[in-house]
């Protein structure tokens, strides 16, 4: 079983913003995303570059990603030479569209899916040997397909389903868009539990706020905790000539097993505070 990675979490931060950054040092986030593309206008993307570098060499206490610019514009090349010499945790690659944009570095890459492309294309790009993680881009997709936004993203099930698929099809992590609507905390619980019942891990998100309800969300809850060592006691317990037994009632098979251990891992990673 691979090991498991605290991915319930990842903050985008405007590079160009050094209060910012230093105050998400602080903040319970698995992850913090240091944004030199979306959230940075172009007058200060020298600026956030700089200022993303020094950040990395101060450190953080979590796991540290650089969403960098697209490699075709101005900004892309010195953002990238610059995080292949600095080497964070991981380099973000906005609007992949194929296999063949990613670039040759010695990085976890996690490549965010943001257009009809490379939504077409997510199979082939979660095959990509270093390529850790697909990131679902919602905000520019829904853009792209000339759709509209839905409160339930009704409209995005095909997508989001095709990433997790994907994704799991080559044992690669899966994190859910943002949620605009940053000061909703409701609506942003309903589309956690939306994402992580559609299998991602995780969430992105563009404001501290949001980080409670995505770590609890995307953390095993007490109820799910007991019934996986409720499993995992009646499999050791069980007869070694049976293929089954029964929990609550219920037939638990070996791929019942597997995920109850799946659970208490992530629980035990959670509760320990390890990465």
């Amino acid at each position: 079983m691979p090991i498991y990675k605290r991915r319930r979490s990842a903050l985008f931060l405007p590079a160009s913003n050094s209060r910012a950054i230093e105050k998400a040092r602080t903040l319970q986030a698995d992850v913090v995303i240091l944004d030199l593309e979306d959230a940075v206008s172009p007058e200060q993307k020298s600026l956030a570059r700089n200022q993303a570098a020094q950040a990395m060499k101060d450190g953080f206490p979590m796991e540290v990603a650089v969403r960098i610019n697209p490699i075709h514009t101005p900004w892309g090349e010195a953002d990238l030479a610059l995080m292949q010499d600095l080497k964070p945790d991981v380099l973000v690659l906005p609007k992949v569209e194929q296999a063949a944009d990613l670039p040759e570095v010695r990085l976890p890459l996690w490549a965010m899916i943001e257009t009809p492309l490379g939504l077409v294309n997510s199979q082939e790009i979660a095959r990509h040997s270093d390529v850790e993680a697909l990131v679902m881009g919602t905000t520019d997709l829904v853009k792209a397909l000339q759709a509209r936004p839905m409160k339930n993203r009704e409209n995005l099930m095909y997508a989001l389903s095709q990433v997790v698929t994907h994704a799991r099809a080559y044992g690669k992590y899966a994190l859910d868009g943002v949620h605009l609507d940053f000061r909703n905390l409701d609506s942003l619980e309903d589309v956690c539990v939306q994402g992580r019942d559609l299998g991602f891990d995780g969430k992105t998100l563009i404001h501290p706020a949001q980080i409670e309800v995505a770590n609890r969300v995307f953390s095993p809850s007490l109820e799910e905790i007991e019934w996986a060592q409720k499993v995992i006691a009646a499999w050791q317990a069980k007869d070694a000539q049976q293929g089954v037994t029964v929990v609550d009632g219920l037939l638990i098979e070996e791929l019942h097993a597997i995920e109850a251990e799946r659970i208490l891992d992530i629980a035990q990673s959670i509760s320990t505070g390890n990465p």
